[in-house]
């Protein structure tokens, strides 16, 4: 299986590599040879807690690693008009009565909390394509699904100002 990213998120995944190897991983080393010296370390927390971290550096760097060795690269081109990749889409709710801002990121980018929605969410599938003034269906699971109406569709871009998504 492989993940769908744009040039963007590679090349911000693999800034990030870069930093955790050149720098937190010298700092980490150094915090581990420290925490060491202060003992036992059957109760060494200071021991413990450097370890943990070094496995957390070096268990996100292999996760970046994999995502960029098998990732499919895709742009965020799409017609006038239509909702694409980077898009921001207004849309109104009909269950609830509410209009919403959001824009469609890749999975990487993606933070619900400030309207950064997955392509790959039932809502980024069911929006992408679709046109201002479609009622759109989202299917979140075979029991429940809602319609949307399309009110806007401001064209976007991929730029680094998204950050990649942390752990």
């Amino acid at each position: 299986m492989y993940d769908e990213l744009t040039e963007v998120d590679i090349k911000k995944m693999q800034e990030e590599i870069d930093y955790r190897i050149k720098v937190l991983r010298p700092q980490i080393l150094e915090d581990v040879k420290t925490a060491r010296e202060f003992g036992d370390l059957s109760e060494n927390f200071e021991y413990k807690a450097a370890k943990r971290e070094k496995s957390r550096n070096e268990s996100r760097i292999r996760y970046l690693e994999r995502m960029i060795s098998t990732a499919k690269v895709i742009s965020g081109q799409s017609g006038p008009g239509v909702v694409g990749l980077f898009d921001k889409v207004e849309v109104y709710f009909e269950e609830d009565g509410e209009t919403q801002k959001i824009q469609i990121v890749t999975t990487l980018r993606q933070n619900a909390l400030i309207g950064l929605i997955s392509k790959e969410s039932p809502l980024g599938k069911a929006l992408m394509g679709h046109r201002t003034g479609d009622r759109v269906r989202v299917e979140v699971s075979p029991d429940y699904s809602y319609y949307v109406v399309i009110r806007s569709v401001e064209k976007g871009v991929d730029d680094e100002s998204l950050p990649i998504s942390a752990y």
